[in-house]
């Protein structure tokens, strides 16, 4: 069986907390990537089973940050939402879940059969 894909709007998620984050966007895609890598390395995807394959991405300031094990980056040349689009087509019968609170996003991702979670999924 494939892993699920999990798809996480970067831009998007880091934008949903108030911390300060339009001060330091790589620093804050970051802390992002980190706290991704620390629920992969758990294992602790609400409501998911079975194998996840995590991926992050980023765009703009937050494209050059350096990976880390356990989150793939997907480095946006453009637009992150057709970056999220075009993984999901390609995921084909994949199963696939996209973490955003973007209201277009979400109903492009839906279009090609992606289950959609908002932000505050990833706090558990």
């Amino acid at each position: 069986m494939d892993p699920t894909l999990l798809v996480v709007d970067g831009a998007n998620v880091v934008g949903s907390v108030p911390d300060g984050w339009w001060r330091d966007r790589a620093g804050a895609a970051v802390r992002l990537r980190d706290r991704l890598a620390r629920l992969a390395a758990a294992g602790s995807w609400p409501d998911l089973a079975g194998p996840v394959e995590v991926v992050l991405v980023v765009e703009g300031r937050a494209r050059d940050i350096p990976a880390t094990a356990g989150v793939r980056l997907e480095r946006a040349p453009g637009s992150g939402d057709d970056a999220i689009v075009a993984l999901v087509a390609a995921a084909g019968d994949r199963p696939a879940v996209v973490v955003t609170a973007d209201r277009a996003l979400r109903e492009r991702v839906a279009a090609h059969g992606a289950q959609v979670r908002g932000p505050r999924w990833l706090s558990g």
